[in-house]
């Protein structure tokens, strides 16, 4: 496992570089968005039409906000369960979004659309949410604010921390942790 600090948008070196286990520090812009605004992104490509943002080469972060206190950027921050977002997010990989940030492991599509796109997927490790805060330095809603905190924003964020769960080799760290303590027990 490697350690690596990284800036967005990240591109082919960058993401080439990573592999699964791997720590990374974020820094730069990163999107957030969950579900409703993933399945309008999706619903907005296979219409042919634009994005109301630019996402190529861009990481989505899948998470919500709290509520914003006075003299914040933004309220504390809770990455959401990756999986829910795997239908859309092989229709985003191939768009160009380079990277997603979730919690826990993703779903059998995700493999083999990160070994195409080179695309990565990272995990925020649930019960950090505090640090994930700490991390961001900015917050703008950029699109979709009907959906309240749902919408779309813009993040400028600083060494947030992650580990690297899926790279562009075809790599899991999920299932190999699992494999590997599997392979431990019936060995005890």
């Amino acid at each position: 496992m490697a350690v690596h600090y990284l800036q967005t948008p990240l591109d082919d070196e960058a993401v080439l570089k990573l592999h699964a286990g791997d720590e990374v520090y974020l820094s730069g812009v990163i999107y957030m968005a969950r579900d409703a605004a993933h399945k309008r992104f999706v619903d907005t490509l296979e219409a042919g039409r634009d994005l109301p943002v630019d996402l190529r080469g861009h990481v989505v972060f899948y998470g919500g906000p709290g509520p914003t206190k006075p003299g914040h950027a933004i309220g504390v921050v809770a990455p959401t369960s990756a999986y829910r977002m795997d239908p859309y997010a092989t229709v985003l990989f191939d768009y160009g979004v380079r990277g997603a940030i979730g919690k826990g492991p993703r779903g059998p599509s995700i493999r083999p659309s990160c070994e195409k796109n080179r695309a990565v997927c990272f995990s925020a490790i649930g019960g950090i949410s505090a640090t994930l805060f700490a991390c961001i330095r900015s917050a703008e809603v950029i699109a979709y604010e009907d959906l309240k905190t749902e919408a779309v924003q813009r993040l400028v964020i600083e060494n947030f921390p992650l580990l690297v769960t899926n790279d562009a080799h075809g790599r899991d760290m999920y299932a190999e942790q699992v494999e590997k303590y599997r392979a431990q027990l019936q060995n005890t």
